[in-house]
């Protein structure tokens, strides 16, 4: 995780690497099944809740913790610490792809047509419209063993930096 651990912070003001983190106001349920995979999603010069579409250029970041973990039941728990909408979507990686090499469209968006699910519901499971600033969202997926990209696909966010690669064994 970011800064030993700044996205388990439980919503401290503050972090590093130019990063401020918004306030959480809600937690995933306690019992949630299988590996729980914590993802942090957070954009970087903002201290407020900001509106509209994410400029290029814009500094994101997208950290999921553990990198690597067993097949079977994942839980993907995404806290959105910065102060745009964000979303976490997950999606397959062939053997020649690379994280963050997908190419996105006129919209700012990559094609989610492999897309395995998402956490895009403020303070719930499963789709929405997106998580807002301060929220938590979480998805349970059956994954077997092979390579993943996890996602915020919002206009702009993916060629900003918000990717991560995720390996289950």
């Amino acid at each position: 995780m970011l800064g030993g651990g700044a996205g388990s912070s439980g919503g401290m003001m503050g972090g590093t690497d130019g990063y401020h983190y918004s306030r959480l106001r809600c937690s995933p349920p306690v019992d949630l099944p299988g590996v729980t995979v914590r993802v942090v999603l957070a954009d970087m010069g903002m201290t407020r809740m900001v509106g509209g579409d994410a400029p290029m250029g814009a500094r994101m970041m997208l950290d999921a913790a553990p990198a690597s973990t067993s097949a079977g039941t994942v839980t993907f728990v995404a806290s959105n610490m910065g102060w745009r909408t964000h979303e976490l979507v997950v999606m397959p990686l062939s053997d020649q792809a690379a994280a963050g090499r997908r190419v996105a469209g006129a919209d700012g968006r990559v094609a989610e047509d492999d897309s395995l699910g998402e956490a895009s519901s403020s303070c719930a499971a499963g789709s929405g419209e997106g998580i807002d600033a301060g929220a938590v969202g979480w998805v349970t997926l059956r994954l077997a063993p092979g390579r993943y990209e996890l996602v915020c696909n919002l206009k702009n966010h993916y060629v900003n930096g918000m990717y991560e690669e995720l390996t289950i064994r």
